[in-house]
């Protein structure tokens, strides 16, 4: 989540991926690897570069990427309580699957 997080922030600031690790002193492909997630785990000195470069704090970049990763928790528990109830409820996944479809439709030609 704290790929997200410095991605939004740096294309908030309207900078390209190039000028943040140039001036970080870090690879770009380095840096495309933490915002996507790949590398999920940086350094506090990698950190602290891609930050000062961004103008925000380490902390606030962590904070941030918390309280996501929380809202992705919990919206996840949602979905999961929500497919439950519909097992519980005696809906097989063939059912389910044609009603979301069907929802689908709906929506895409009620916007026309």
């Amino acid at each position: 989540m704290i790929g997200a997080v410095l991605q939004s922030i740096r294309q908030e600031r309207r900078m390209s991926l190039s000028e943040v690790a140039e001036r970080a002193g870090i690879a770009k492909s380095y840096l495309s690897n933490i915002e996507r997630d790949i590398q999920m785990n940086p350094s506090i000195q990698i950190l602290n570069k891609i930050c000062n470069v961004l103008g925000v704090s380490v902390p606030a970049v962590i904070a941030e990427a918390n309280k996501v990763q929380e809202e992705v928790e919990s919206l996840d528990q949602e979905w999961i309580d929500i497919v439950r109830e519909a097992q519980r409820s005696g809906i097989d996944k063939e059912e389910f699957k044609k009603f979301m479809e069907f929802q689908v439709w709906r929506k895409t030609n009620s916007d026309n």
